[in-house]
């Protein structure tokens, strides 16, 4: 089963995939209050039991934080937090159950620092990461795993959407989803909890737990810093 707001994109996505594997299409607001509800009627009246939790859906927006409107920001925080942990209390108990699944969290490399002009992101991506470490340490013996992915650059429609487009970061060297892809569900099936795909932007994470805290955010904000 695959979820989104856009229905039209969401159909297209189905019928690519469909040749290769059955998909059942939701449209679906996840940042909407009750959304967990929706979709658990959903699945129930398909039938479908949920093994794998992937928690992808987000949002970002470069800016000044108080020159961003109000509702943009509290839409971020709905769907980059209240969301999962909606999701995530709603299919985890049966997963524990039934001694067997997996919670995968996209998070970001934004999870490890707060970032300057996407403050709000930021720190919604590191609370994904607090949260994923902690349920890491809750479910060990229950069969069910979980994971906080934390990609660096990946060409995608994220970056239109959040104004990134412009800004330095996004002339970093990026990784292919695929690659990314490949990269967390192999670290999911060896048990890995927090996963950073790439030599590069682990390297960099490694070094942020040296580097000064202020240098850390200069060399944030630098990346970041809108046009």
């Amino acid at each position: 089963m695959i979820v989104a707001r856009r229905a039209d994109r969401l159909q297209a996505l189905a019928a690519e995939l469909a040749p290769r594997v059955p998909v059942l299409a939701v449209p679906l607001d996840l940042a909407r209050e009750g959304a967990d509800l929706e979709l658990q009627a959903a699945l129930d009246a398909a039938g479908v039991e949920v093994d794998l939790l992937v928690n992808s859906a987000g949002a970002g927006h470069t800016g000044r934080f108080h020159e961003e409107p109000a509702d943009r920001l509290t839409a971020m925080v709905d769907l980059n937090v209240r969301a999962v942990v909606a999701l995530t209390r709603r299919f985890l108990p049966p997963m524990v159950a039934r001694g067997r699944g997996a919670i995968l969290n996209v998070a970001s490399m934004s999870s490890f620092q707060p970032v300057p002009y996407l403050a709000t992101y930021a720190a919604t991506k590191a609370f994904l990461l607090s949260f994923t470490e902690a349920l890491g340490v809750e479910l060990a013996g229950t069969g069910v795993k979980v994971q906080a992915l934390c990609p660096g650059n990946i060409p995608t429609g994220f970056q239109k959407v959040a104004g990134t487009e412009a800004v330095p970061f996004n002339r970093t060297p990026p990784m292919s989803a695929a690659e990314v892809v490949d990269t967390s569900l192999r670290a999911l099936e060896g048990g890995g909890v927090v996963v950073v795909p790439g030599r590069r932007d682990r390297a960099l994470v490694a070094l942020q737990r040296f580097a000064p805290r202020a240098l850390v955010l200069r060399l944030a904000a630098a990346l970041f810093r809108p046009a």
